[in-house]
């Protein structure tokens, strides 16, 4: 099981940024994955969660601006931010698991970084 983030990088507020999660070793599409981060000397964030049938959930602070979709054939899920805030800044993460089991979740991927600044 491997997890590859990407598409981090530094960006303005209200600026969007796509960040994409190639998974290997399983299959995107029915597993459970999530989306996660964390800000400097903050614990893991849960953000967003993708089900096997395409649902998806959001925490309030992403819900309107944040999007979690993804590509079965390339076997990759994608994070779509809009409007983003310094307070987004953030080691952006994708792992195996729900909002009740990101956490402690062994599967996860290295992060990839988000910073928002003018």
């Amino acid at each position: 099981v491997q997890l590859v983030e990407s598409g981090g990088g530094l960006v303005q507020p209200g600026g969007s940024l796509r960040l994409s999660c190639a998974a290997s070793g399983f299959t995107f599409s029915s597993t459970i994955m999530t989306w996660a981060r964390q800000a400097p000397g903050k614990g893991l964030e849960w953000l967003s969660t993708i089900y096997s049938d395409g649902s998806t959930n959001y925490a309030d602070s992403v819900k309107g601006r944040f999007t979690f979709s993804r590509d079965n054939a390339k076997n990759t899920g994608f994070l779509q931010m809009n409007s983003l805030k310094p307070e987004d800044t953030a080691i952006y993460k994708c792992v195996i698991g729900d909002r009740n089991t990101y956490a402690t979740s062994i599967y996860r991927g290295q992060g990839t970084q988000v910073t928002v600044s003018s």
